[in-house]
C-alpha cells in the first residue's frame, strides 16, 4: 500500500498543478485508511471498508479536479477599450477640423445690390486730349488710388491724337490695381443683345467690388434727363455707378466740369461704344 501511495504522489506531481492539491489530500486520506487496514490485518470487512473509502476518495478527487478546472479556467478574451480599433489619424484630423468649424458647406455668394454709386474724386481733363488719362484717373480715385493725369498720360502713351484704345486703359488700370482685375471688352459693330447683357453684368460686378469702368465712346448719345452728348472724334468716360440692377449707369465725364456726371441707359452706352470697347 505504501508503494502504491508513492506511485500516486509521483503521478500527481507530473500532472496538472491543480491536481497536486487534490493529490495531497488523497495522500492524507489514504494514509489514514492504510493505518486502519494495517491494524485490522487481513480482516475482509475492513478491507472492503478501505476499498470503499478509496473508491469514494476517487470520486471526490474527480469532483475536486472538475471544480479546480472550473476555478482556473482562463476566461475568453473580452473586448477592451484599448483593443478597439481607433480611427485613422487623417479621419481624426478631419473630425477635429469639423468640430472646430461645424459649418463646412460652401456658402452662396451674396447677390449684388440693386443700385450702387462709388465714392470717387472728380477731375476735369487738363488738356483737350487728356480725356483718356482723366477717365482712368477718376476711375482709380474710386479705389482710393491717386495718380496725376500727366503720370497716367505717359503710361497710356497719350499724345495730341489722344489715347489709342481700351486695351491701353485696361493695361494701365491693372498696373495700378492689385490682382489685375480688369479685362477688355470690344464691341466691333452695332451692340448685340448679348453684348448689352455682358456690359450690364460687367458694370454690376466691377462697381459692386469697388471698381469703376472706363469706356471708349464715339458719336452721340442722350442721357436719362434728355441731355445730348456728342464726341464725333471719340472720348473716354468713367462709369462710377449703376441703378436698376445695372440697366442704368452713372457716368463721370471729364469733358465739361459744369456737367461732371449724368445717368444713361446701358443699352445707349453699349451703342455709344460701337466699334470701340471698355475696361471692366
Amino acid at each position: 500500500m505504501k508503494h502504491h501511495l508513492k506511485r500516486q504522489l509521483r503521478r500527481l506531481a507530473t500532472e496538472r498543478p491543480y491536481q497536486i492539491i487534490a493529490g495531497s489530500a488523497a495522500a492524507l486520506v489514504l494514509a489514514g485508511g492504510t493505518g486502519v487496514a494495517l491494524a485490522a490485518t487481513d480482516d475482509a470487512p475492513v478491507r472492503q471498508e478501505n476499498t470503499a473509502s478509496v473508491a469514494d476518495l476517487g470520486a471526490r478527487l474527480g469532483d475536486t479536479a472538475s471544480r479546480s478546472e472550473a476555478r482556473i479556467a482562463v476566461p475568453a478574451p473580452s473586448a477592451s477599450p484599448s483593443a478597439t480599433p481607433s480611427a485613422s489619424p487623417r479621419a481624426s484630423a478631419s473630425a477635429s477640423a469639423k468640430a472646430a468649424d461645424p459649418d463646412t458647406t460652401r456658402k452662396a455668394k451674396p447677390k449684388p445690390p440693386s443700385s450702387r454709386t462709388l465714392d470717387y474724386d472728380y477731375q476735369a481733363q487738363t488738356t483737350y486730349y487728356y480725356c483718356g488719362p482723366a477717365a482712368v484717373r477718376n476711375a482709380l480715385s474710386a479705389a482710393g488710388i491717386e495718380r496725376s493725369q500727366d503720370t497716367l498720360a505717359v503710361a497710356l502713351g497719350t499724345t495730341e491724337m489722344g489715347t489709342n484704345s481700351a486695351e491701353d486703359t485696361t493695361r494701365v488700370l491693372n498696373q495700378q490695381v492689385k490682382g489685375d482685375p480688369y479685362r477688355t471688352r470690344m464691341i466691333p459693330g452695332s451692340a448685340t443683345r448679348a453684348q448689352i447683357d455682358q456690359l450690364q453684368a460687367d458694370v454690376v460686378r466691377a462697381v459692386s467690388n469697388g471698381r469703376a469702368v472706363v469706356s471708349n465712346i464715339v458719336g452721340d448719345a442722350t442721357d436719362t434727363n434728355g441731355g445730348w452728348h456728342s464726341f464725333p472724334g471719340g472720348h473716354y468716360i468713367a462709369v462710377v455707378g449703376y441703378q436698376n440692377d445695372g440697366r442704368t449707369v452713372r457716368i463721370a465725364d471729364s469733358a465739361d466740369p459744369s456737367l461732371p456726371s449724368y445717368w444713361i441707359s446701358t443699352i445707349d452706352l453699349a451703342n455709344w461704344m460701337a466699334t470701340r470697347g471698355y475696361s471692366a
